[in-house]
């Protein structure tokens, strides 16, 4: 009877021992996945901050820029209010010279379109003639 009470008692153990142990290995394992759990959890949140402070710097960027696009455009449109009338200024300079240039080589291109369709023809009648008869 000692005997199977001493062996009862060193079945218990082992029983204790052994879940005792496996507890110690799943709690590591469980740490573990709580540990990523909440690591995975802060950086969803870091990132949700890091976006919005990104979207606060470029609302602060764009509210800082637009007056001077804004100023960039008025001054453009003025520029292009003097420059229309520089052009047209110019335009008024030099259009009757260029009427003048036009009227003076107009007769000279006239006589050399003239002389280069004579020239063609002779060389077109210079190789018929060269051609043998049919």
């Amino acid at each position: 009877m000692k005997f199977s009470i001493v062996a009862a008692l060193v079945v218990v153990l082992a029983i204790g021992c052994e879940s005792s142990s496996l507890v110690k290995r799943d709690i590591p394992a469980e740490i573990e996945t709580l540990t990523k759990y909440f690591q995975d959890t802060i950086e969803k949140v870091k990132s949700h901050e890091l976006i919005s402070q990104a979207q606060g710097y470029l609302e602060e960027g764009k509210t800082q820029i637009t007056p001077l696009t804004d100023k960039i455009q008025e001054h453009a449109e003025k520029i292009q209010e003097q420059m229309k009338s520089f052009v047209s200024d110019i335009e008024k300079q030099v259009r009757p010279m260029a009427d003048k240039l036009q009227a003076q080589f107009k007769p000279l291109a006239d006589d050399l379109q003239a002389q280069m369709e004579q020239l063609f023809q002779t060389v077109v009648d210079q190789t018929k003639a060269l051609l043998p008869p049919q």
